[in-house]
């Protein structure tokens, strides 16, 4: 591994443990990779997720309606 002289150094001359931890934190307060945020108002998948177990129970009910009659 490559010595880096810019890394911060422990009281014993050693990679500082917590130099790796506050090197996250600056990233994380930074606002590294963001998700987008999740609209509260909008029902759009749970929608098609309803829609599609229906589909899925009428399918399964004509087909036991088929092969019992």
């Amino acid at each position: 591994m490559a010595h880096n002289p810019q890394a911060p150094q422990g009281p014993n001359g050693g990679p500082d443990p917590a130099g790796n931890t506050q090197m996250f934190r600056a990233f994380v307060d930074e606002g590294g990779p963001q998700r987008p945020a999740v609209v509260q108002g909008s029902s759009g998948p749970r929608v098609g997720m309803i829609i599609g177990v229906i589909a899925v129970i009428a399918a399964v009910a004509a087909a036991a309606w088929f092969a019992l009659a």
